[in-house]
């Protein structure tokens, strides 16, 4: 399906993606603290509503 070069490229490419967003990510690590905070609380929210979603799917396929 891919050769070995395509395979060894993604390879290269998946790894070096990596490392830069952690050191973007580190970089960046005092502002995402000042201006995103409390964005926990939406997420746990959000994933908390999908939950409920998925619950309320399922008693009524019953």
């Amino acid at each position: 399906m891919f050769s070995s070069g395509q395979l060894l490229f993604a390879a290269i490419f998946a790894i070096s993606f990596i490392i830069i967003m952690i050191f973007a990510y580190r970089k960046d690590l005092k502002i995402h603290k000042q201006y995103y905070k409390g964005s926990l609380w939406i997420l746990v929210g959000f994933i908390l509503f999908i939950s409920f979603l998925f619950i309320i799917k399922s008693l009524m396929k019953e």
